[in-house]
């Protein structure tokens, strides 16, 4: 059975960090690109960054320079490190993997997880 089980979001203040982590089940993070997507209240679901474990990084302009994915392939987690957290960051977080085996597509979604930026 697949699962992706989020965890790390919390309440923290403007400028602070967070790390998130994507513990996944029942595939291999290994075959699949790893994303991190975010939904504000009242906005649509948005793209934050991706990574393999072969090293490809691409990030949302919004976040470049202040997010960081990395995927640890021995435990199948993927991490959003969050640094200069602002209140424009506050969101669900989602992550996502995608790819391709034997010509079939696959996608996952984990359930989210809340991240709150005071000012």
């Amino acid at each position: 059975q697949v699962q992706l089980v989020e965890s790390g979001g919390d309440l923290v203040q403007y400028g602070g960090s967070l790390r998130l982590s994507c513990t996944c089940s029942g595939f291999t993070v290994h075959n699949y690109v790893m994303s991190w997507y975010r939904q504000a209240p009242g906005k649509e679901r948005e793209w934050v960054a991706s990574g393999t474990v072969g090293g490809r990084r691409n990030y949302a302009d919004s976040v470049k320079d202040r997010f960081g994915i990395s995927i640890d392939h021995n435990n199948n987690i993927a991490y959003l490190q969050m640094n200069s957290l602002k209140p424009e960051d506050t969101a669900i977080y989602y992550c996502n993997a995608k790819g391709t085996l034997y010509g079939v597509a696959y996608e996952y979604w984990g359930q989210g997880t809340q991240v709150t930026v005071s000012s």
